[in-house]
């Protein structure tokens, strides 16, 4: 039987909403060049901002405009002259016009956030044993080239010391005191970008020793012959760097932010630690695309969902159609809907848009070196109230409730440690190891049963209740499970959950990771194989119908709502499996698109045929009496103007 669906009434947003920003509206980061500030000039762009329907700001202070002055030239005939009258860094003369950034932002209804320092990676003027570390070279220094105060260079922090960090904060903390007054704000740092590869091993002092301690032997004859060939021991090693980074710098960020009253917005890409957990210590978890693919997010949701965290930020749209300028001030609006629907559909439901440049009033060619453009003066400026208007929409439908869960997957975290470099072909700037997780993807199998990242550390948190296992917002029906290597800890909790009735589909034998191994693994791996629920079969453990049934699934996202009904977005079919760097017009479509799927929904299975109209993905609900109902986010863009990918490899 084929169910019509109904069209029902956008409803309004309602108090159940994160409490983090006063509405859903996009935020635009914002970049303050070392320049000259006026207040004049801060008001009128902020007026400007809330014109276009953004919700808030978001202040990241960056370099002189001169610092890339031959690109600009070279790029967009533009050369900026050396500017003197930028504002000492933290200085009085600086914070004042931070402080009425912030009052102006209150007084019109716009938030405003900051970042956590100048530019990335987290730099100061730090003594030299407090930065950043490789094994072998005692004479290494990583500089930060972008910040407000070059041609003064900041150096990087060493992120497996505290003592770093607060060296580092405490002068922010001091000059932020002012504008964190008002309305609260949240902080932000942003990936990880420390040197760190094959040839280059991060390192601190005292590191041999307290890997002596917890391992039991000595690594300095690993780090001498050239660790990654010895991945047991990079395992070990890895799984003492992540201890130390979380303890070193995410800790200490959010113990940070609170002590200002400020929210921690964070991303975690990158850093050498398991991920989903690190994540999980932020107030605000960050995902990035299209730099990312847009289905890396599903770890930031999945971290989110696992931990009751109600909203999941994006940096969204940075170096949209490749590094760094491409077709900047030429952005197509169809395509940015690709990509935000495309982050829709991974669990994404507030966006960081990157971003908007400082520009004095009349002036629109202060530019950001990579980024997309928003800004006065730029091609998305026509459709850019009403583009926001839609992502707001979807946002704020997407920030109710909690999100669907039924089916747990094992992430392959473990795997990823023991294969060390990604492949060649994977690898960018700042892009190198498989522990990244990157290019993750959810198996097949799993389609349509809304499936959910987890790792060892939230299945120690996890219980199960005898119908269902319990974790932060999530309740899982089974698990599935295909990885060659798991923790010893991940499988001696795994084999409790399933001796106590959890469905477990273990799709192979997992090996034990490690230099120093357990006895005990093997048998542990015996005895979970031979429990009841426990199969390599997954239609023979799961006792679930999947939520979404067909040939060819657009990608989803699901949210339960507090009445119990379900909110189901589904990506317009274009916006699947989107890969760095989109190509201008990618978006383009001329007729819709029909898609057959089966909607299991109130113990009944709806079989729907889904019309995607140009450029237009669905939000669909779910309602307690069985019925469905299309709620109406029409937006359509103007058509896009087709060109030829220019993915530029260097930028000076």
């Amino acid at each position: 039987m084929v169910t019509f669906i109904s069209w029902g009434l956008a409803k309004p947003e309602s108090d159940n909403r994160p409490s983090y920003y006063p509405t859903s509206k996009p935020i635009a980061r914002w970049w303050w060049f070392a320049t000259d500030v006026q207040n004049s000039d801060i008001a009128h762009q902020l007026n400007w901002a809330k014109d276009m329907n953004f919700g808030g700001v978001e202040i990241a202070w960056v370099y002189p405009l001169h610092r890339f002055n031959r690109l600009y030239k070279q790029r967009h005939g533009i050369e900026y002259e050396v500017d003197s009258t930028a504002p000492e860094w933290l200085s009085v003369g600086w914070v004042e016009h931070v402080v009425f950034a912030k009052k102006y932002c209150d007084s019109i209804g716009l938030s405003c956030d900051f970042t956590f320092g100048s530019a990335w990676p987290i730099a100061g003027n730090i003594p030299e044993k407090f930065g950043t570390k490789v094994y072998g070279d005692t004479a290494f220094r990583q500089w930060l080239t972008f910040g407000w105060t070059w041609p003064q260079n900041q150096l990087v922090i060493d992120h497996l010391d505290s003592q770093a960090f607060h060296l580092f904060s405490q002068p922010i903390q001091d000059a932020l005191k002012e504008p964190l007054k008002g309305t609260k704000s949240a902080l932000f740092t942003d990936s990880w970008e420390i040197k760190m590869n094959s040839h280059m091993k991060i390192w601190t002092t005292g590191f041999e020793d307290k890997f002596r301690h917890r391992f039991g032997y000595d690594i300095l004859p690993y780090m001498e012959q050239h660790l990654d060939s010895f991945p047991d021991v990079r395992y070990d090693y890895m799984m003492l760097l992540g201890d130390l980074v979380t303890d070193g710098f995410y800790k200490p960020y959010v113990d940070a932010c609170q002590e200002m009253n400020a929210w921690s917005r964070v991303q975690c890409l990158a850093s050498p630690t398991d991920i989903l957990t690190t994540y999980s210590l932020v107030d605000i978890p960050e995902t990035e695309a299209m730099l990312n693919n847009p289905e890396y997010s599903t770890i930031v949701s999945s971290s989110a969902v696992l931990s009751g965290k109600k909203m999941v930020s994006s940096e969204s749209f940075t170096c949209l159609y490749g590094f760094p300028d491409t077709y900047l001030k030429r952005e197509n609006t169809a395509d940015l809907k690709l990509v935000v629907d495309a982050l829709f559909a991974q669990g994404v439901n507030q966006h960081v848009y990157h971003g908007m440049p400082y520009n004095p009033k009349g002036c629109d060619s202060n530019l950001f070196f990579a980024t997309t453009y928003f800004g006065p003066g730029g091609s998305l400026e026509p459709e850019l109230p009403a583009f926001n208007t839609y992502v707001e929409k979807v946002s704020g439908y997407l920030q109710e409730g909690r999100t669907y869960t039924d089916v747990a997957v094992y992430i392959p975290y473990e795997d990823a440690v023991m294969k060390g470099a990604l492949p060649p072909e994977q690898q960018r700037v700042w892009v190198w190891g498989e522990y990244e997780l990157r290019y993750l993807n959810f198996p097949k199998e799993v389609d349509g049963y809304h499936p959910i990242w987890i790792n060892r550390h939230f299945l120690e948190q996890a219980e199960f209740n005898g119908t269902q296992l319990e974790v932060g917002d999530a309740r899982f029906n089974s698990m599935y499970i295909d990885v060659r290597y798991m923790d010893v800890r991940a499988l001696r909790r795994l084999l409790t959950l399933a001796k106590a009735g959890l469905p477990v589909c273990l799709k192979q034998s997992p090996n034990q990771p490690g230099a120093v191994k357990d006895l005990a693994y093997d048998s542990l791996v015996t005895q979970l194989r031979m429990l009841p629920n426990v199969s390599d079969q997954f239609d023979e453990i799961n006792p679930s119908k999947p939520l979404i049934k067909g040939a060819s699934i657009p990608d989803y996202w699901c949210r339960v709502q507090p009445d119990g009904s379900q909110v189901l977005f589904i990506a317009q079919p274009k916006a699947s499996n989107l890969t760095y760097p989109l190509t201008s017009g990618q978006s383009y479509m001329k007729a819709s698109e029909f898609v057959e799927v089966t909607i299991h929904h109130q113990e009944k299975d709806h079989q729907v045929k889904l019309e995607f109209k140009p450029y237009q993905s669905l939000l669909l609900h779910l309602l307690p009496d069985g019925s469905i109902q299309s709620l109406d986010i029409h937006f359509v863009p103007k058509d896009p103007v087709i060109r030829p990918k220019e993915l530029q490899k260097s930028f000076f």
